[in-house]
């Protein structure tokens, strides 16, 4: 059974620096059908503009992730963490027991855009985590490229939540097929169009997954498709 969570359906808010669209209920917007998916509790399109950011402000008992899609994104963070995201970076914070941060945008020119994303920990109290890294979801495309897994396999994140996350870039027409191993799955799609089991979605839809044990994925013939895949317990 799929759920289409479709693009104009989604909360959004323009503040001028921050131009932001929420699939699940998030900060002034609220929608109690609309309270997160499983572990899944955040997806955030956001876009930076140039010169700004985020101040520091805390988080706790919550495991982030932020997917780049555009532009650059600097953090800084109370661990002594630091760094700048860039297309094709992945960024993890695990909250855990408190943790501070802020994320700016440091060109003057260019928007930062991103996917924002909280997950529900396993457990409370943790100590908090944060990392960095490129994977080659542009470079090797066509396939799904593991982000973050309850066992940190292949070089991903290790987060603290039942659930692992995925992404791909499909090009024009391409397809293929995944299996969800943990028995419910949300899409969301970043970029371009495509099938999933037969149902089209378009940049900004997303789609809650359940029993549905193998997911076959089409890409637009025209604009190919970037998503992002949650399997989900």
């Amino acid at each position: 059974m799929l759920y289409i969570r479709s693009n104009k359906d989604r909360g959004h808010a323009n503040h001028g620096w921050l131009d932001t669209h929420y699939s699940f209920s998030f900060a002034d917007y609220f929608d109690p059908e609309q309270m997160g998916f499983r572990a899944l509790r955040v997806i955030n399109e956001d876009r930076i503009a140039p010169s700004k950011g985020f101040g520091t402000h805390g988080h706790r008992d919550m495991e982030i992730l932020t997917y780049m899609l555009g532009g650059t994104l600097e953090h800084k963070d109370s661990l002594g963490s630091g760094g700048q995201l860039h297309p094709g970076d992945v960024q993890f914070m695990s909250a855990g027991s408190g943790v501070r941060h802020s994320e700016f945008n440091p060109s003057a020119e260019e928007t930062a855009y991103l996917l924002q994303i909280w997950l529900l920990p396993n457990r409370q109290g943790l100590d908090p985590l944060y990392g960095q890294k490129r994977f080659p979801i542009a470079e090797q495309p066509n396939r799904l490229h593991p982000i973050a897994t309850r066992d940190g396999r292949e070089g991903t994140f290790l987060i603290r939540t039942d659930a692992e996350v995925s992404a791909a870039r499909m090009e024009p027409g391409a397809s293929l097929t995944a299996p969800l191993h943990l028995g419910h799955g949300w899409l969301q799609v970043a970029r371009g169009a495509l099938t999933v089991n037969g149902t089209a979605l378009a940049a900004g839809d997303g789609v809650a997954i359940s029993a549905e044990p193998q997911l076959t994925m089409q890409a637009d013939a025209k604009a190919g498709a970037e998503f992002l895949l949650f399997d989900l317990a």
